[in-house]
């Protein structure tokens, strides 16, 4: 079924967020109300308080936002096949503190680039997080959805949407695995080799580095890509064949 995907109609993407607020003691009052709410449904331990557990505010679109969005594409130069190794890779980052700038300027490549029927997107676990996130925020951001994340009303076969997380399971609902053990048990470069998702809120709220965030969702989003080509038992593509486009 994959193979019947023109890989090249495929734009794969990852997403990094954060907490709205540095801390639980920045939040206004109402919505340190609304997060001792929402905390009260996640807690685990009896430790567990509003404070200690903000650090996961940033994975809810209602107390989070996005600060980078990765996406990348497979190139098959002309005459190629799509299993020939003469393919290469672009990847794109939109980053930065204003969150609606970075919705916008994304919004408007899906808009311009992805909007028909044959295209794709592609995200790992990106049916539970990265769509509706998306999707979410830019409700909020008074963004107007582009056609690709605007699901209302469409049957879930005109969803145009694939989720290599879904395609791993094969029907399995037990557990949830992650970009970073698939991509070692395929034998990818690892994007973990840096930080880790725990890590994000911490880096860009108090070390303020926003181009080390930008690097790790890079990585990420060559994984997908490899991992996608390896789901289609095709090669990964070389290293010097990625690049990036600023």
């Amino acid at each position: 079924m994959l193979e019947q995907i023109n890989i090249e109609n495929i734009l794969f993407i990852d997403i990094e967020t954060v907490p709205a607020f540095p801390a639980y003691a920045d939040l206004p009052d109402v919505w340190k109300k609304l997060w001792d709410n929402k905390s009260s449904f996640i807690r685990k331990k009896e430790e567990d308080t509003p404070e200690t557990l903000y650090e996961r505010a940033g994975i809810y679109s209602e107390f989070g936002k996005v600060i980078c969005i990765s996406a990348g594409f497979i190139y098959v130069k002309e005459g190629s096949s799509a299993r020939n190794t003469d393919r290469e890779i672009r990847v794109k980052s939109f980053s930065g503190d204003d969150e609606r700038t970075v919705l916008s300027e994304f919004a408007e490549l899906i808009t311009r680039n992805y909007h028909r029927e044959h295209h794709r997107l592609c995200a790992h676990n990106g049916k539970e997080f990265d769509y509706p996130y998306l999707s979410r925020r830019m409700l909020i951001n008074s963004i107007k959805l582009p056609k690709m994340l605007d699901t209302a009303g469409k049957k879930p076969w005109e969803i145009q949407h694939i989720d290599t997380f879904e395609l791993w399971k094969f029907g399995d609902s037990k557990n949830y695995t992650s970009l970073e053990l698939l991509s070692n048990l395929f034998n990818i470069p690892t994007s973990k080799d840096d930080i880790t998702g725990k890590d994000i809120a911490r880096v860009y709220w108090q070390e303020k580095n926003l181009p080390r965030i930008v690097t790790y969702c890079r990585k990420d989003v060559i994984s997908l890509m490899q991992l996608f080509l390896c789901f289609r038992g095709e090669p990964i593509i070389a290293e010097e064949k990625i690049a990036v486009v600023e």
